[in-house]
């Protein structure tokens, strides 16, 4: 496969990085809600917002990376149909990158906690403690959420279908290795 059909090595890097940090988040943000207040379950929630400030800043390299090298072409087989239906994903997943973690720091804000990063520096508060807000701001978060994981699990269907249906290679673009 020659190098102008595979996404850069910093492409690769950051898509995976920042995938298994998603994953990381949606996993810890899924057990921590449940749990009985504890401090394991406070510290769960640093953990989780350190991973989402992560992400935020991942996703902004990722993004600037993406518009300074240019992607690999889809292959001449897909339908023009696919080819939008591939764009729009990745343009609804890169928003929702953005958008997952600023509302989780938003809703944090408005519910008057400080997001400290990696117990280092306290992230200044964007939106003062607010009760009437703070509600709807966990619930966009949630909905956000879970709008990602339906896309990311699209996402995930649509490279298999590409590796094991069409068998065009079009997943080896964006693993790690040559």
């Amino acid at each position: 496969m020659a190098n102008n059909e595979r996404y850069s090595t910093v492409s690769v890097a950051l898509h995976w990085l920042v995938a298994l940090l998603i994953i990381a988040a949606f996993s810890l943000g899924w057990v921590m809600t449940d749990m009985k207040i504890s401090p394991t379950k406070l510290q769960y929630y640093s953990y989780h917002k350190w991973i989402g400030v992560t992400v935020l800043a991942l996703v902004a390299l990722r993004l600037l990376n993406r518009l300074l090298s240019k992607a690999p072409d889809y292959p001449a087989h897909m339908s023009v149909l696919q080819q939008k239906a591939a764009s729009y994903t990745h343009l609804l997943l890169y928003a929702l990158m953005f958008a997952v973690p600023l509302s989780g720091y938003f809703y944090t804000c408005a519910a008057g906690y400080p997001v400290v990063y990696l117990g280092l520096f306290e992230l200044p508060s964007v939106i003062a403690p607010n009760p009437e807000i703070k509600h709807s701001l966990k619930e966009l978060h949630e909905m956000l959420t879970y709008g990602m994981a339906v896309l990311v699990l699209m996402h995930i269907a649509a490279a298999l279908k590409h590796q094991f249906i069409d068998k065009d290679g079009l997943l080896r673009r964006m693993m790690p290795g040559k």
